[in-house]
């Protein structure tokens, strides 16, 4: 990509949301049982596939709540307050689709999440936080 091309993309953040899926020591694993982890990563990439950006990132260190699935702005959603929303313990195939349907609805900032997802929602220590925007 040229320099140019580089100038281009919002210094505000990617242009649609970015869901980051913890594929960790505990999340996707046995640990977290009852759940085919292939089969809802894969849900995520296919029903997503052109709304937001799926990336799977090794630990981030919230083991107590596997599986963790972290919601990122869009660069419109960060403008209008939008913020990452932390959601654990996501370990049914009901609360990865309402993911999916908030996300495409435009997620934080864009749109309000189904109230269900409340149940999910927590806050991880700063440094965890520090940690996954530094990458």
């Amino acid at each position: 990509m040229s320099k140019r091309a580089r100038k281009s993309v919002p210094a505000t953040g990617a242009a649609r949301p970015t869901v980051t899926v913890c594929r960790g020591c505990c999340c996707g694993t046995p640990k977290a049982p009852g759940l085919d982890h292939t089969a809802q990563l894969r849900g995520l990439r296919q029903a997503l596939d052109g709304t937001a950006s799926v990336r799977v990132t090794d630990c981030l260190d919230a083991c107590a709540h596997a599986n963790v699935i972290v919601v990122q702005p869009s660069a419109d959603g960060r403008a209008n307050g939008g913020r990452p929303v932390w959601l654990g313990l996501v370990n049914d195939l009901d609360a990865t689709a309402d993911i999916t349907a908030w996300v495409k609805d435009g997620g934080p900032g864009l749109a309000d999440p189904p109230g269900i997802l409340d149940l999910y929602t927590f806050r991880p220590s700063r440094r965890v936080q520090a940690e996954l925007h530094d990458e």
